[in-house]
């Protein structure tokens, strides 16, 4: 068995244990988040899909049922676009880490290491629960 072949195992797993059907058009989608390294919009998602034959409200419906089953997460940046990315349950790349926005390009990234400190987790709790923290500046190809 190759290593794509025992991805694509687990991709279809991860689904099925979502309890979801594992479509062709679920196995892509999902497979395409879990390789992106920041969260893609469904208009690229449908982009990368195209090629095998999926529409793009197919595309849109099942980013929304695997948002439901708790495989992917949704995030709004400020620009009314939804962006899309895949929660491992075995990784660092939990509901908590930050995103970056660069103002120029509008590329979104992920910033996995940045975390609340200890004594900032304890005076944010005492407004509320932070669900997102979005940090927004230049990127390096902008600057």
């Amino acid at each position: 068995m190759t290593k794509n072949d025992e991805s694509l195992d687990l991709v279809k797993q991860a689904i099925r244990d979502a309890g979801l059907r594992a479509t062709p058009a679920r196995i892509a989608t999902l497979q395409l988040l879990r390789e992106s390294n920041s969260p893609l919009t469904h208009a690229t998602v449908a982009e990368h899909l195209a090629t095998t034959g999926v529409d793009k409200a197919t595309a849109f419906r099942n980013l929304n049922d695997m948002v439901e089953a708790g495989l992917l997460r949704r995030t709004e940046v400020g620009d009314h676009v939804w962006r899309f990315e895949a929660i491992d349950a075995d990784s660092q790349h939990d509901a908590g880490h930050p995103h970056f926005l660069c103002v120029d390009c509008g590329t979104v990234s992920c910033l996995d290491e940045v975390k609340l400190t200890a004594g900032s987790q304890r005076v944010s709790e005492q407004v509320g629960e932070v669900t997102e923290i979005l940090l927004r500046g230049h990127c390096n190809d902008c600057r």
